[in-house]
């Protein structure tokens, strides 16, 4: 997103199935002001990115004349509060749906039992499949008059149709209005045919009589269709919100209230009145409320919601802690440094929740197919009808009928709809637990096709906390080890690198007891120089310092030595003449070996590159289990590198954590970023793992794989169900088996495929990596 855009994101309400996220989609691409729009039928919300002067007005009224109406105020998207309120809209739908379906399928039984006397030998195709009661229960019943039974169960049929199942009839008004049609069309033409058949045999039978039909009623099969989509509505609409479980559980992480030093004494207030600056005090067995520094007080917190690590970390004054973590034992009293919005767990549930509201491409098909799929399936309904009227068994138009309602009934693309974002929702959420933050779901979609996997060295695959083992200098050098490490400090003084760390520590003088550097100029990935005491002095690769010119024949032996340890040589040149070399060695991450015979046991490809010496390299590679290891390269080495493994036709995940690891984890087909990233590295990259390790490297291309073979088996049996069912329901098979669908059985299928997709994709929230 550019600078010159802003993102809301816009709770929607009516939706139902792919078509209306097709139709809310253009709606949106029209508004003025709207650069792209992803509209999500599983969280019932778009995510829509504005030009910066954009106003809001017109994105909430194309939603409106579209059909649907947005869940929250221009207000509410511009205080951020929308994201909640659809959550609050998604459980409030959930109740209403739950008592609705309650109220159909308890009239729904009593209309089939009190139908059994009209069905008594009945020969039409939908009482003949409704499975009628035996002749037992329709004995058992007190003796009413056909009349007055059609009138009794039109009385119990009309709460069904104008209170349980009036959204259907709403909305697919709404959808006609803007000439267009979706589920609730099919749902309500199908059901409101066979209603309004009904209703005619009931007020006014002479004329059906007249024209040689008997005055039969379906009611039973309006009830049961409405009460079966119904059902299944209900329990998709469940697991919607199980599917945002993830989510909640990271916002329950965030404590709603802090104690403030204000004026000398302890308040609480609510969190989102704290303030960068102020003064927060977290008492024993209390969750962090902010991001901050420890003024006073020491303890351990348990950061294993970001680390992973089981083992609480010990802080003391002067260390940093992040909100959502829980304290121990041990009073602290905290300055908080980011609050509300700006905290890193806000951070988090907000990218989280980004990257669930984006379509993976596999999603393009199901988008292309729904945005004629309705139309599509009337037409079928209406020829089918009309064929069965005029060339089938007697009574024709009563098979016509029931085949129409069959057809538009069984065929909502519900399934077809839901299949893609159920998946990437649950996966998500999943890889956010595991600490695996996947921006898009494009991205998951990519990850699933990567085979080969490129690592950085410093900090990735090494803990990124090197030490200083030995100086060694030439014969005859006039310096020695305190005074070499004074200049190299000096000129590694304002550095970020864990190297330039490692000379800090390392040196003999205090920060203020060093002399000045003038003239700093750092080259990324390959090392730093500036004038110390009128010496340019330079610290760096051996590779670098021959390409500045300096001479190195004194060192070079000493360099080859310290490589064939595998350390890492640092050459230190004064005046353009090497004058030393610094051993750095930094530990291999534990856990990286499993890690990489993790993803070589996936079938993947493992390349290790790095700015460090070609022997270094290779003794790490060594070490961790991986056979090709490159080093002595410069960031653009890195992208040629990854530039003709992608020309090899790879697929290529760049693993990293440094500034000089961005272009990489930009170029590559996937970029990851470890959980001690810089903000750089976190910024460019497509995904970034919370915990320290290589361990979620796998677990991110395992939970791709698996979500994406999830998306395809939803789409298999989206599509499978709708090329298969309606066949069948327009009576394919009749003519050959006699084998005609009823409207009842129908709508169970089509409720139980929307379900058994969700279903199938909350499997992911069992994936353990």
């Amino acid at each position: 997103m550019s600078a010159a855009s802003h993102e809301v994101v816009v709770p929607i309400e009516g939706m139902s199935c792919a078509a209306c996220v097709a139709r809310v989609d253009r709606a949106l691409l029209k508004a003025p002001g709207v650069r792209t729009a992803d509209v999500n039928l599983v969280l019932r919300q778009a995510r829509v990115v504005l030009d910066d002067a954009a106003p809001l007005e017109p994105v909430l009224q194309a939603i409106e004349d579209a059909g649907y109406h947005a869940g929250a105020s221009v207000e509410a998207l511009r205080a951020g509060l929308a994201a909640e309120q659809a959550e609050r809209g998604q459980e409030k739908e959930r109740r209403t749906l739950a008592r609705q379906t309650a109220v159909a399928l308890v009239l729904a039984v009593a209309i089939m039992v009190l139908s059994s006397p009209l069905m008594q030998g009945a020969s039409d195709p939908l009482a003949r499949v409704m499975m009628p009661l035996d002749d037992a229960i329709a004995h058992a019943l007190p003796p009413l008059a056909a009349g007055t039974l059609r009138w009794l169960l039109l009385a119990l049929t009309f709460p069904v149709v104008t209170w349980s199942g009036r959204g259907f009839f709403t909305r697919a008004w709404s959808a006609l209005r803007h000439g267009t049609a979706n589920m609730s069309t099919l749902v309500a033409v199908g059901s409101g045919t066979a209603f309004a058949f009904s209703v005619l045999a009931t007020i006014a039978p002479d004329p059906l009589t007249r024209h040689g039909l008997a005055p039969e009623v379906y009611y039973e099969s309006v009830a049961f269709i409405i009460a079966l989509v119904l059902l299944g509505n209900a329990l998709e609409a469940g697991a919607r919100v199980r599917t945002s479980s993830a989510i909640r559980a990271l916002i329950g992480l965030a404590p709603r209230t802090a104690r403030v030093v204000r004026d000398g004494r302890e308040v609480t207030l609510d969190v989102a009145e704290v303030r960068p600056g102020d003064v927060v005090v977290i008492h024993p067995g209390e969750r962090v409320p902010v991001d901050g520094r420890i003024l006073e007080g020491k303890s351990t917190l348990d950061e294993s919601m970001l680390t992973g690590e089981p083992m609480p970390a010990q802080k003391q004054a002067g260390d940093r802690v992040v909100g959502g973590t829980v304290n121990g034992q041990g009073g602290l009293r905290v300055e908080a440094e980011r609050v509300g919005s700006d905290t890193v767990l806000a951070s988090i549930i907000a990218l989280v929740r980004h990257a669930q509201s984006t379509r993976a491409p596999v999603q393009a098909l199901a988008d292309r197919i729904s945005a004629v799929f309705v139309p599509v399936v009337l037409v079928i309904a209406l020829m089918a009808a009309v064929t069965w009227a005029l060339v089938g068994p007697e009574p024709r138009l009563l098979h016509g009928l029931g085949v129409f309602v069959t057809v538009t009934v069984i065929a909502c693309p519900c399934a077809m709809g839901l299949a893609t974002p159920t998946a990437l929702v649950v996966g998500m959420g999943r890889g956010a637990t595991l600490g695996v933050l996947v921006k898009s779901g494009e991205v998951l979609e990519r990850a699933a096709a990567v085979d080969t996997v490129v690592l950085d060295k410093t900090g990735t695959v090494t803990e990124g906390k090197p030490s200083l083992s030995e100086v060694l200098l030439p014969a005859g050098s006039r310096l020695d080890r305190d005074s070499v490490l004074v200049l190299a400090a000096a000129v590694e003084g304002s550095s970020e690198h864990p190297i330039a760390t490692a000379i800090r520590d390392a040196a003999p003088a205090a920060p203020a007891a060093r002399p000045p550097a003038t003239e700093f100029l750092a080259t990324p990935g390959a090392g730093a120089c500036a004038r110390v005491d009128g010496q340019h002095v330079a610290v760096g690769t051996l590779r670098w310092l021959q390409a500045e010119g300096v001479r190195v024949e004194a060192i070079a032996p000493l360099v080859a030595a310290v490589a064939a340890s595998a350390a890492t040589p640092v050459v230190l040149a004064v005046d353009g003449v090497g004058v030393a070399v610094l051993a750095i060695r930094d530990r291999v991450r534990p856990g990286a070996r499993q890690a990489i015979a993790r993803l070589r046991g996936m079938g993947l490809r493992v390349v290790l590159l790095t700015g460090d010496r070609r022997e270094a390299a290779e003794a790490v590679a060594r070490e961790i289990g991986i056979d090709d290891a490159r080093g002595e390269l410069s960031p653009a080495d890195k992208l040629d590198a990854i530039d003709m493994l992608r020309a090899e036709g790879r697929t290529v995940a760049m693993v990293g954590d440094g500034i000089n690891d961005a272009p990489a984890l930009a170029r590559a087909s996937v970029g990851i970023a470890v959980g001690s990233a810089t903000d750089v590295a976190l910024e460019t990259a497509d995904v970034a793992l919370l915990r320290a390790g290589l361990d979620g490297v796998p677990t991110l291309l395992a939970l791709a794989r698996r979500t994406l073979r999830t998306i395809r088996a939803n789409l298999f049996w989206a599509f499978g169900y709708n090329t298969l069912g309606i066949p069948l329901a327009a009576g394919v098979l009749y003519p050959a088996f006699g084998v005609l669908l009823s409207p009842v059985f129908a709508s169970f299928a089509m409720a139980m495929s929307s379900v058994s997709v969700v279903l199938n994709s909350l499997r992911l929230k069992r994936f353990r990596g």
